[in-house]
């Protein structure tokens, strides 16, 4: 236990406050509708496949905070990689790996992509496969405009 107050107290305010569940997200009713593909995503809701979507706004929306939450719900994989620090052939191992999960054990996989914008067009296009096949649920995250950074048939 000491070991755990130690290692809470070390971390930053702002992830010490962070919300732990749905019920402690405040702000965002609007995109957490019923049925809606948030709520299913983080389990609140049943009834259809988990949709991929692309969440937008400024630094402290909440982005990263609703990906964490999906990551603690239901039984799908949960990836979290950042465009800032990973390469094309670290998304190509979460596809191979989530194709894996899939086709031997029908667990699906979310991969969540912060900082998505930053990826390049061609980064962007490794994704593309795995999204319309089904492979990968994304979930990615962007502070910039996404009709500007991120690729059309992503944003479909």
């Amino acid at each position: 236990m000491e070991e755990y107050n130690r290692r809470v107290s070390q971390q930053p305010l702002a992830e010490r406050l962070r919300p732990k569940s749905i019920e402690d997200f405040v702000g965002q009713k609007s995109a957490l509708v019923p049925n809606g593909p948030l709520l299913r995503l983080i389990g609140g809701q049943e009834g259809g496949p988990m949709s991929s979507v692309l969440l937008w706004g400024p630094p402290g929306s909440g982005k990263t905070t609703l990906a964490r939450l999906i990551s603690l719900s239901g039984t799908a994989k949960y990836v979290e990689l950042s465009a800032i620090d990973s390469s094309v052939s670290q998304v190509r191992e979460v596809i191979q790996e989530a194709r894996n999960l899939r086709d031997g054990f029908e667990r699906p996989t979310v991969l969540f992509l912060d900082e998505i914008h930053r990826f390049s067009r061609a980064q962007q296009d490794s994704l593309l496969g795995a999204v319309e096949s089904g492979v990968i649920t994304l979930v990615a995250a962007t502070t910039e405009n996404p009709s500007f950074s991120v690729i059309k048939p992503l944003i479909s």
